[in-house]
């Protein structure tokens, strides 16, 4: 297996057939940065980047064999239905679902969302949620207006997530688009529960149980079913509601990490302490996992595209700092070690399946 590190200054793999001791290669994209790396589960050897200059602009990559050469892949990959904007960045590319050969998403900043029916080779905007009628009542965040989360739930399902718009869900192929953010708080608004508008940080539904759909949010943290109307709040029992990362491993049904915050003042780890949430019920519970985490002067930050899991028994987690650090379990939380040390800021981490 491998884990991609999206770095600061470029990708790297992290490669392993045990999870005990791992090989670092990279880095790709030198000097670049990459705030993203997909493997598509439907041909395992396709790799998708994207890969972001501050001179030269936003770009997608692809590779068709694992990562080990790649090419521009971007051929129509233009804002054009909003006057007066531009394409500033990439921030996600996800495989379409197993029913959907061909098809891939990538999500960017102004909160616009592309599709490619031909494996990433040409891309297309989504003008129906790109230009929805609700745009007008979005707003940047700290990042600037990220299409940050994709889920493909297959027969025309797809949910996104925006910062700072929300979640919004099509049941037709992405024909149409509806606001999906009941019970959602907004706390920084006039309005706490306004229908578009939260800042959503991180969004995933379970790699097998798609129904369920979990957001890690700039106001809590929140589970729903993806018919619901509205979400649960599932934040009692963190040390605060502020948090980026999420993760859900496939190999336990209701099982969900997330790092929290102090707060959206001071970005970092409460008390000094690095530790990592843990609930087993769905969020019902919670519990912060400590052993082989620095305890101590910890005032580490950890982005909303690096925290991931696996798929194996027992869940591995990955964790990846602003600092250079990527921590991770092969216990499902209960211990953890370093797998990178020094790195650039890490940006995102994803699993490629061997």
């Amino acid at each position: 297996m491998a884990v991609w590190i999206g770095t600061r200054k470029g990708a790297f793999a992290a490669t392993s057939r045990n999870r005990k001791t791992w090989n670092l290669e990279g880095p790709h994209f030198r000097g670049l940065e990459v705030n993203h790396v997909a493997q598509d589960p439907r041909e395992p050897k396709r790799l998708y980047a994207a890969v972001n200059s501050p001179w030269f602009g936003p770009h997608i990559h692809a590779s068709t064999n694992g990562g080990k050469t790649w090419k521009l892949s971007e051929k129509g990959l233009e804002l054009k239905c909003i006057p007066g904007e531009s394409l500033k960045r990439i921030w996600h590319i996800e495989p379409g679902a197993a029913d959907e050969p061909g098809v891939v998403y990538a999500g960017g900043d102004p909160g616009a969302l592309f599709r490619s029916s031909d494996w990433g080779k040409t891309w297309e905007e989504v003008t129906s949620l790109t230009a929805h009628p609700t745009r007008d009542k979005w707003t940047p965040g700290a990042g600037g207006m990220c299409l940050h989360s994709i889920q493909c739930l297959g027969n025309g399902r797809v949910l996104v997530a925006i910062s700072a718009a929300g979640t919004f869900r099509t049941f037709d192929g992405g024909a149409t688009w509806s606001p999906f953010n009941g019970n959602v708080r907004c706390d920084f608004r006039p309005d706490k529960f306004p229908e578009v508008g939260q800042c959503v940080h991180k969004l995933k539904a379970h790699p097998h149980d798609p129904e369920s759909i979990y957001q890690q949010n700039h106001c809590g943290i929140y589970r729903a079913k993806l018919g619901d109307d509205r979400w649960t709040d599932i934040s009692r029992g963190l040390p605060g509601r502020f948090g980026f990362g999420l993760a859900v491993p496939g190999g336990e049904p209701q099982t969900l990490f997330t790092v929290p915050m102090e707060s959206s003042e001071y970005r970092a780890n409460p008390e000094g302490k690095f530790r990592v949430a843990r609930s087993r019920d769905g969020g019902k519970t919670w519990q912060l996992l400590t052993r082989g985490l620095p305890q101590r002067n910890a005032h580490l930050l950890v982005l909303r595209e690096a925290v991931t899991s696996d798929d194996l028994d027992d869940a591995g987690v990955y964790v990846g700092t602003t600092s250079g650090q990527v921590f991770y379990s092969r216990d499902a939380g209960n211990n953890w070690q370093i797998l990178a040390d020094n790195l650039p800021a890490v940006y995102s981490l994803s699993v490629a399946a061997a």
